[in-house]
């Protein structure tokens, strides 16, 4: 599985500026994001922090809105200290119709603290990229809809993944919550 991961790395563009990364980060995929407030950024800018990556659509009636529940659940089981070591980064499966303003709108309705969740968008090659590296398999209905693989993963901070989770729900999936846990108490 880590040689696939390398191969399709080798493969997506990559972000110049990750020189610092490792090879398996990641971080490293190139392309530009824009969050919420419209903030552009570069997915190697936001090493330093353990973080829980998720593909989503803010149309979604369905999936979606459990992935932000499972994240929110892992949130509240960690204690405030751990909590600020931990950051999501949720990024849209539909470039077309989420914007940041749509994506600032959602935000606030779920009542995400900004100072550590991040909802972004990418044009449809980052979105492709993404998915690829994340091991995120989607397809575009036609009504506009997403049929995609609903998964948590974890990243290091160095952008390396440490563990995936698709078991979602306000109560954390323990080998998830377990890995977060250790992920936040390494130096």
């Amino acid at each position: 599985m880590k040689i696939l991961f390398l191969a399709l790395l080798m493969l997506l563009p990559l972000d110049a500026n990750a020189g610092d990364l490792p090879p398996d980060s990641v971080l490293q995929t190139g392309g530009t994001f824009t969050d919420q407030d419209g903030t552009a950024f570069r997915l190697a800018s936001r090493q330093g922090k353990a973080q829980i990556v998720a593909m989503f659509y803010t149309s979604c009636q369905y999936i979606c809105p459990l992935i932000i529940d499972s994240a929110k659940g892992v949130e509240h089981a960690l204690s405030e200290s751990e909590r600020g070591g931990l950051r999501v980064l949720l990024i849209s499966l539909d470039a077309e119709r989420d914007s940041p303003a749509v994506l600032r709108a959602v935000s606030r309705e779920r009542h995400l603290d900004t100072a550590r969740w991040t909802l972004a968008h990418t044009d449809a090659d980052g979105v492709r990229n993404t998915a690829a590296v994340l091991g995120i398999r989607y397809r575009q209905l036609e009504g506009g809809d997403f049929n995609h693989t609903s998964a948590m993963i974890l990243l290091d901070r160095s952008g390396r993944i440490v563990a995936r989770t698709e078991n979602l729900g306000p109560v954390p999936d323990p080998d998830f919550l377990a890995a977060v846990k250790r992920t936040l108490a390494q130096p």
